[in-house]
């Protein structure tokens, strides 16, 4: 079986609003291998009115952004394709990882699949970058469902 890694830093992320499609077992298999950062820094913004997290891919602005990585069957990845509405909204893109933590490992670069956007309104290159996402966090921008928004 071919596995994939792919890197999530927002909304799928453990505690995040939309974990849960990651461990729902219809949409493909996802297994946590360990949490990083990226190698290099880059912009992780909150943007739109529904307050959605976006990994801009301009690689050396902003901060290393941490997140998880998951090693996912080719059904989570195309169920992931569509979830990030790839390649329209989202772009798949291969990403240079530091390793944080986990069995002696710290420190050592992996390469994933993340979801990013090349294509971004000129002004989120002016919005607060973060290192980390959490929706509940002091930037007190909640992220909004899409089970919750009203004109998606």
């Amino acid at each position: 079986m071919s596995t994939h890694h792919v890197f999530v830093y927002g909304s799928l992320k453990k505690g995040q609003p939309n974990h849960h499609e990651l461990l729902n077992s219809n949409n493909g298999q996802a297994e946590f291998i360990t949490c990083a950062q990226t190698k290099e820094p880059y912009p992780l913004v909150i943007a739109t009115k529904h307050n959605i997290p976006f990994l801009l891919n301009v690689p050396g602005s902003g901060k290393q952004v941490s997140g998880e990585i998951y090693s996912v069957d080719q059904k989570m990845l195309e169920f992931l394709d569509w979830f990030e509405k790839c390649p329209d909204w989202y772009q798949r893109t291969s990403i240079q990882l530091e390793i944080l933590k986990g069995n002696g490992e710290s420190g050592r670069i992996e390469e994933a699949s993340v979801y990013s956007k090349i294509n971004f309104e000129p002004d989120w290159l002016n919005k607060p970058t973060h290192e980390s996402y959490d929706t509940n966090g002091d930037h007190g921008l909640k992220f909004v469902c899409r089970e919750d928004r009203k004109d998606d």
